[in-house]
């Protein structure tokens, strides 16, 4: 899944990037809300982890216009700031969660996580199709009851289909969704990574629908 990480702080968002990286996220990060508003706007993210206090733009402004503009994107901010009334004018704004600051680093990936699910209409942490499960807290997969090695690439594809069960997508699509914003973007690698998870994870898995995409079918 790909996902914007905005905040001012670099060492922080820093460390947000590469927890999240860790999860088998595509993640880019940014630090003031200028540079944000552009990227949500033109950009297809999964999630957005949005400071409040940013310079340039203070992010309730840029989530705003995200909003007024259409755009759907989950987003969790963070705020440092204590009082109640500031929380609820950022859910009043659009936001979907918040995390205070300090928070643990756990706590944001297990949020970031269930927002992903329910955008994709999930509840349950384990997502299952014709006997493969992916345990979405800590990236294992198994087939059948027998875990499977992936690579990074690979389990950012299964995971993007999965988390798209009974919906049809593209080549185009997942390559927006598993690469960052400065990654390369080539569409025809899908095919071979779709090709090794046939190999690994059995051929009845991942259904082609030649010359439009991909789907895995909700069972």
């Amino acid at each position: 899944m790909r996902l914007l990480v905005v905040e001012d702080e670099v060492v922080l968002a820093d460390q947000l990037r590469r927890a999240l990286v860790a999860e088998g996220h595509a993640v880019d990060a940014v630090h003031d809300g200028e540079e944000a508003a552009h990227l949500g706007e033109t950009e297809p993210y999964d999630l957005i982890v949005l400071d409040i206090g940013l310079p340039k733009r203070d992010g309730l402004s840029v989530l705003r216009d995200w909003r007024k503009a259409g755009i759907d994107t989950p987003v969790l901010i963070l705020t440092a700031r204590d009082g109640w009334a500031d929380r609820v004018d950022g859910l009043d704004a659009g936001a979907d969660d918040y995390l205070p600051k300090p928070f643990h680093m756990a706590e944001l990936s297990a949020r970031v996580r269930a927002l992903l699910r329910r955008r994709s209409g999930l509840a349950n942490p384990i997502l299952r199709a014709a006997g493969v499960e992916l345990d979405t807290r800590s990236g294992r997969v198994l087939r059948d009851g027998v875990r499977v090695d992936l690579t990074p690439q690979e389990l950012a594809v299964l995971s993007y289909l999965l988390h798209n069960m009974g919906r049809l997508v593209s080549r185009t699509e997942l390559a927006e969704h598993i690469y960052q914003y400065d990654g390369d973007r080539d569409s025809n690698t899908i095919a071979v990574f779709v090709t090794r998870l046939r190999k690994k994870l059995g051929p009845d898995l991942i259904t082609t629908v030649r010359g439009r995409g991909y789907m895995i079918d909700r069972t």
